[in-house]
């Protein structure tokens, strides 16, 4: 299992933030977002969360999406990640762009 902590990452909601929080602000900032239901893997970490958790997609490269630490609570984050925006793009369930759900 990897750690979030050794990646190097940029927070945009702070600690403590709602999973409905999150998944406004990625479907509010986001032109490429993604819907994945709790359990989905990233960046070998489980997300966990209140379904349908939401993960932005921008530059093609970089993937935004809740992250919450046991006992301490839920941010928002910003990983680069080539491949797993690849690996989103063909496993995640639903997408939204441009206002449509499909």
């Amino acid at each position: 299992m990897g750690c979030i902590e050794s990646l190097k990452y940029e927070k945009i909601l702070p600690l403590g933030a709602s999973f409905k929080e999150c998944r406004e602000y990625v479907e509010k900032n986001y032109a490429e977002v993604w819907y994945v239901e709790p359990g989905y893997k990233l960046f070998d970490e489980y997300i966990i969360g209140l379904p349908p958790i939401a993960l932005g997609i921008e530059e093609g490269t970089k993937i935004t999406f809740p992250y919450t630490k046991p006992c301490h609570g839920t941010y928002l984050l910003r990983i680069e990640g080539q491949e797993e925006v690849e690996r989103v793009r063909k496993t995640a369930k639903t997408k939204k762009q441009a206002g449509n759900i499909r």
